[in-house]
């Protein structure tokens, strides 16, 4: 543990940690054991971590929602930060509080996830991804680098997302009242590189989305669609 460190009294640290130089751990912190911190990170009130858990440098971990007179959904009160076990969060990650993360899920670097997110288990979200409130992602899901996930979307177990995809969830583009609703990607489904999808739709099971193709509507379970606006492939 290193000496420069800024740790709070109340902070619980378990057996063998590595804590980076400068980095700051905050009041109300649980760490499990065998954790690795990186240089800078920030560590902030109330954070759970689980065992064997590596967090790489100049993170930061548990940052509280901000707001101004634009931003329609204002903060509210929410529950700590809590990191399964055997989680790796890359360098210069920003993670919210509100966040659940299961055990073994992967985190490159950049990434930014927003609050009231679930992650399952042994996910891989990629580098600079960003993911934003009130959104649900199941286990063993693959969110490749920079694809945007917008706030109140679900995706479901075993989802593979290609880089870039870009999705929505506002149909009048803040110009009128909607309620907020992003996609729905139910279990094993694929989605292609930067294809877009509108908000609400639905990507029925194991249904593919082919690169670039732009979702207007919902897509059946076990269909193959490209295209702008995504269509099936025709059958011979």
């Amino acid at each position: 543990m290193m000496t420069n460190a800024v740790i709070h009294p109340s902070a619980s640290l378990g057996y063998q940690c590595e804590i980076g130089h400068f980095a700051v751990i905050h009041e109300g912190v649980v760490i499990g054991d065998r954790v690795v911190i990186g240089d800078h990170a920030v560590i902030l009130p109330g954070t759970v971590i689980g065992s064997d858990v590596q967090i790489g440098a100049q993170s930061v971990i548990g940052k509280v929602p901000q707001t101004n007179r634009r931003i329609k959904r204002k903060p509210t009160p929410l529950p700590p930060l809590t990191i399964g076990s055997h989680v790796t969060i890359g360098a210069c990650v920003v993670l919210y509080r509100g966040i659940e993360i299961g055990d073994g899920t992967f985190l490159g670097d950049h990434v930014s996830i927003r609050e009231k997110v679930q992650i399952g288990a042994d996910s891989v979200i990629g580098r600079a991804a960003v993911i934003e409130l009130n959104t649900v992602i199941g286990s063993r899901v693959v969110v490749q680098t920079g694809v945007y996930v917008t706030g109140d979307s679900t995706i479901e177990d075993d989802v593979f997302i290609g880089p870039r995809v870009s999705m929505s969830n506002d149909k009048y583009m803040g110009t009128r009242p909607f309620t907020y609703a992003g996609p729905i990607i139910r279990q094993g489904a694929a989605i292609g590189n930067n294809a877009t999808l509108l908000p609400g739709i639905e990507i029925g099971a194991k249904a593919i989305v082919g690169g670039g193709a732009v979702v207007t509507k919902n897509v059946p379970a076990g269909t193959v669609v490209v295209g702008n606006p995504a269509a099936p492939i025709p059958t011979k």
